[in-house]
């Protein structure tokens, strides 16, 4: 799997997890991620409006 692929299907992760309804387990099992994985990928997501925070 090329590093594109494994952007979007993070991106895609971190977007199904935060917005579906359903639990990170439902949603890391449902992908065949790990459940730390997905709340690694979910925790390193920067938040809409914060990015001043980090500069």
């Amino acid at each position: 799997m090329g590093l594109k692929r494994k952007d979007e299907l993070r991106q895609d992760a971190v977007r199904i997890a935060l917005t579906s309804g359903l639990t990170r387990k439902q949603v890391a099992d449902d992908l065949g991620v790990g459940m730390s994985t997905l709340n690694k990928w979910i925790t390193a997501q920067p938040l809409p409006g914060n990015a001043c925070l980090h500069a």
